[in-house]
């Protein structure tokens, strides 16, 4: 038998040299030839598969066929490597026949779930996604049937190449083949992901974390990036809970970069050099689960006319208590990831910010501040210069959470100071921006300026109600906002007519709603307008009457915008048949009688 010679040894050692070849020396390749030691190690293996077709015939015929198939497995890893897909589709489909008939035994199972992952990612490459996603989940089946029907640590496929002292110990090969496994979910998770099964890929994204932290089987750059991605899929389903778990997780595992050797092989340069830039990253998930969660109560809290409703604020602090001890307990289990010293760390970071909804401005305003420090950092590195557009998000994000923050705060004076902040940080901006490359991001500023002046304007009217007498010091400001106010959707109204300066006659869908919700808001703010003046309150009410009028002759025009503006449509018909009596009443007053 070839086993029992030195020849053996010598074909072991020409497979480890493949496969050092391959793993180790190819990373130090010359950008010229890129492949250089992968077609190296092919010719080695190429040798190696010579030497046992040589030992057919005195050998057992069930080992070579397995010794054959690793070989196969090995040469299409190898070719799928250089880009030659045909050829290691050939190689990974031989050694999956091979093994067919023993895929359930401890020496096979986990070479053929390797070479079916590899089946996987070679069809999600050429775009076959469903051919992919065939090869993964059978994978993903057979591993479930082993572990069933057996469970023993399965050999890895390099141990059919050494010696018997070499071989690995159980704990060695149960890591390795929970590895594949890992691998094996990892890459439904990407293919769910292609398919828009949500639910499905999060599931799994889930598992795969999880998975990679038990077994230490990961990067940590890679890791905490995905678990914050995955974060904002909970977010997108209100699972605040989930969310934070992700985003602590995150946080905590990327602050082990460069410190904990349990992680896979070191990270590439490239990775240590784009740091920075993830944690800022990491830094702007955390911001949005801020504001999501600011939102969300909001909407809870909110009655038809978007202030905070006290019955329904003190209805859903009861509940609150009542349900608190069960939920915690409850859900903690089912998604905490890795083990102890993790968890604590976790814990400790998830112990920072709240994940149940805020319900009054003490709570709204813990996690506003938690929100804010993460702006400050991710603006640390996403600066206007070289990141305009995501510098601008950023800074958007940041008047957002003071916009939510407004919703809690009562007292009206207060309340103005916030929106005040708002302005102040996206006026700058938008005033350095060139409309001609940003035309998005600039009408997105327009409608926000427009709309914080149009709120600051409507809160000091409310102050001013409270007065005995407007003092004209109010009337100064109310007026100022106001004209701001107006001025900021002209500008957004402008920025939509045509080369010629001509307003369009038939407004696209994604500008629709902004547009007449500017002409409304523009209608509305000149019957605000405080003046001494008769003449000039009958110019103001002439112009909002116009503005009014253009919402109800466009919607008669085009009866499918209707739905986007039902309530403001109501209000400008409404005002449409009231104004002109007004106006006549003042005219009247205005020319003496005759």
């Amino acid at each position: 038998k070839m086993a029992a010679g030195s020849g053996w040894l010598s074909v072991c050692e020409k497979f480890r040299a493949a496969r050092t070849l391959s793993a180790v020396e190819s990373l130090k390749d010359p950008e010229t030839e890129p492949y250089r030691s992968k077609y190296s190690a092919r010719a080695l293996l190429q040798e190696v598969k010579q030497l046992l077709s040589a030992a057919e015939e005195g050998g057992e015929a069930r080992v070579l066929a397995v010794r054959r198939a690793v070989l196969e497995y090995e040469l299409g890893v190898n070719h799928t490597d250089t880009e030659e897909l045909s050829a290691g589709e050939e190689h990974l489909q031989r050694c999956t026949q091979l093994l067919e008939p023993h895929r359930l035994s401890p020496d096979c199972v986990s070479l053929y779930i390797q070479a079916q992952n590899n089946l996987g990612i070679l069809w999600s490459e050429r775009d076959e996604i469903e051919t992919a996603q065939t090869y993964l989940e059978s994978a993903e089946a057979l591993y479930n049937q082993y572990m069933k029907e057996d469970g023993n640590p399965p050999l890895d496929p390099s141990e059919h190449f050494m010696a018997e002292e070499e071989k690995l110990t159980d704990q060695e090969r149960s890591k390795r083949f929970e590895k594949a496994y890992t691998h094996t979910l990892y890459y439904l998770a990407q293919v769910y992901q292609h398919l828009d099964m949500i639910e499905k890929a999060a599931q799994y994204c889930h598992t795969t974390l999880k998975r990679q932290l038990e077994y230490c089987g990961y990067y940590p750059v890679e890791w905490a990036r995905n678990a914050a991605t995955l974060s904002q899929y909970y977010l997108s389903k209100e699972c605040f809970m989930e969310a934070r778990h992700c985003l602590a997780a995150a946080s905590v595992i990327f602050s082990q970069v460069g410190q904990v050797p349990s992680a896979e092989d070191d990270e590439t340069e490239q990775d240590q050099h784009d740091l920075p830039e993830r944690k800022a990253e990491i830094a702007r998930c955390w911001i949005k689960y801020c504001l999501n969660l600011l939102q969300s109560a909001r909407k809870l809290l909110e009655d038809n006319i978007g202030e905070l409703d006290p019955d329904r604020q003190l209805e859903l602090k009861a509940q609150r208590k009542k349900e608190e001890d069960e939920k915690e307990k409850g859900r903690k289990k089912a998604v905490l990831f890795g083990t102890s010293d993790i968890c604590d760390s976790v814990l400790a970071m998830e112990e920072k910010v709240s994940s149940v909804y805020p319900l009054d401005f003490q709570e709204a305003r813990e996690i506003f501040l938690v929100g804010q420090n993460y702006v400050q950092e991710a603006k640390e590195f996403f600066q206007v210069d070289g990141y305009v557009t995501d510098h601008i998000e950023i800074v958007q994000d940041h008047s957002a959470l003071f916009k939510v923050l407004a919703f809690f705060e009562e007292d009206y004076e207060r309340r103005c100071k916030m929106h005040k902040r708002r302005i102040d940080m996206l006026e700058p901006i938008y005033a350095d921006l060139n409309p001609q490359y940003y035309l998005l991001i600039c009408r997105q500023l327009q409608c926000e300026l427009a709309d914080t002046y149009y709120e600051m304007m409507d809160l000091k009217v409310a102050i001013g109600n409270r007065l005995e007498k407007l003092d004209s010091h109010t009337v100064k400001k109310i007026n100022s906002l106001a004209q701001f106010a107006i001025k900021y959707y002209e500008l957004f109204l402008d920025s939509l007519r045509n080369p010629d300066k001509v307003f369009p006659e038939k407004l696209e869908e994604d500008v629709l709603r902004p547009a007449m919700v500017a002409k409304f808001h523009i209608a509305r703010l000149y019957g605000k307008l405080i003046t001494s003046d008769s003449k000039k309150q009958l110019e103001n009410m002439q112009t909002s009457l116009e503005y009014y009028t253009f919402l109800v002759d466009y919607c008669e025009k085009y009866p499918d915008a209707v739905p986007a503006v039902e309530t403001e449509l109501e209000l400008s018909k409404e005002m449409v048949t009231l104004l002109p009596a007004s106006m006549e009443r003042l005219r009247a007053k205005l020319s003496p009688c005759v």
